[in-house]
């Protein structure tokens, strides 16, 4: 996979915030090289948040954020603080940008209240440093501030740098199957196609674990389900594990033996994304749903929805026939995340491949902290279908807790 083609949700996502008029967008436009942003001395010229995915040395890939004045004013000046606000979940590195010949704002002060709450890390940028006459010789606090000149240039490959330095203390990601395989292994991969696939190609979920299952020496077999026993028939040993589409869960789990771990896509990328554990604890809210309860199905993407979408038609036919009831269905889909989800029984999120791991985790944490069970497509099929503890056999701790 090129960098050029690697996804947005696998790509660090830098934001910067501000106030008016602090120069975020001719900051941001010095820091990629590029005018990514319009410039200009109005105040509240950026009025909608701008992203760009690209290829940034020596950070490699990221999307960049440029984001509206965060002391915009009047009605639509609210509105336009709140979707600066609402890049926070999508962000792993926060860069503020203070007007450094003013000072510091009380807006700036509550932004870096906001970026301690969210646990994100950030460097304070004092730009505009070449109107000061002689530029301070230290900063507070060095590793999180610095002195920048967007129109001189001043400074910005030491801020790349200090942000370059900010990615090397970031955790890990989680592994997708690479601690589950061994070089050799064979692991056969069940990829159903119907109306709803993508015309000549493969959905990411499943491109990024053929990549990570060759990167780790193992050899993934592909079929549909309609071939799987004669598939599994023609391997001399059985393989590893069995990997499938969540929609073929109940087709396929009479097929594989149980002697074979078989799980799904949606189910590894919720670990990927650092989000299993709550769904496999909020998948058994499904048998308390009652007729009238209001479940949210949301998807991370946004796409065309066909006769058979999976979100759209064959989850809620799945949860009406497991439950027995009528339970009211809403879909919200790309970034429609509800802002009240106290009003929901449950929420079932698709296996959020598009979204980076912070926009996923902030979406759990919000569900939880409005005390509402989430899942995902994969556990909560297996779930319906009686086969969740075998689908979580690879992961024997979360195994126990059903």
């Amino acid at each position: 996979m090129s960098l050029n083609s690697v996804p947005s949700g696998e790509r660090v996502h830098i934001a910067f915030f501000g106030c008016r008029n602090a120069g975020k967008s001719s900051l941001v436009n010095a820091f990629t090289s590029q005018n990514l942003s319009i410039v200009s001395d109005v105040k509240g010229t950026t009025t909608d948040p701008v992203k760009k995915a690209m290829e940034l040395l020596p950070l490699g890939p990221v999307v960049i954020i440029d984001t509206p004045g965060i002391d915009d004013e009047g009605t639509l000046g609210q509105m336009r603080i709140s979707r600066a606000k609402n890049v926070l979940a999508q962000t792993d590195i926060a860069i503020l940008v203070t007007d450094a010949s003013s000072g510091p704002k009380e807006a700036d002060n509550e932004l870096i209240k906001l970026f301690k709450e969210h646990n994100l890390p950030f460097i304070v940028v004092k730009n505009k440093c070449d109107l000061l006459g002689e530029i301070p010789p230290d900063c507070a606090n060095p590793q999180n501030e610095i002195y920048c000149s967007a129109l001189s240039g001043y400074n910005i490959n030491e801020l790349k740098e200090m942000t370059a330095a900010k990615l090397k203390d970031m955790p890990k990601e989680n592994p997708l199957i690479s601690d589950l395989v061994n070089p050799g292994d064979i692991i056969v991969l069940v990829i159903p196609i119907d109306k709803s696939a993508p015309k000549g190609r493969l959905i990411l979920p499943q491109q990024q674990v053929i990549r990570d299952a060759l990167d780790s020496g193992a050899v993934p077999v592909m079929c549909r389900e309609t071939e799987l026993e004669n598939t599994l028939l023609s391997l001399k040993d059985a393989p590893k594990m069995v990997i499938t589409d969540s929609q073929a869960f109940k087709t396929v789990a009479k097929i594989v033996p149980e002697s074979v771990p078989l799980t799904s896509f949606s189910i590894l990328m919720a670990r990927y994304k650092g989000n299993l554990s709550p769904s496999v604890l909020g998948a058994a809210e499904l048998k308390n749903i009652k007729p009238g309860d209001k479940i949210l199905i949301s998807e991370g993407c946004t796409h065309h929805r066909q006769c058979e979408d999976i979100g759209a038609v064959k989850l809620p036919k799945w949860i009406r026939e497991f439950t027995g009831s009528d339970p009211e269905i809403t879909l919200s889909s790309g970034t429609e995340f509800p802002e009240n989800l106290g009003e929901y029984k449950m929420i079932i999120h698709c296996g959020a491949c598009m979204l980076n791991a912070a926009e996923a985790k902030s979406r759990y944490q919000r569900a939880i902290k409005a005390g509402v069970p989430i899942t995902n497509y994969g556990t909560a099929i297996a779930y319906m279908n009686g086969i969740l503890k075998r689908s979580l056999s690879l992961f024997p701790d979360l195994a126990e807790k059903i």
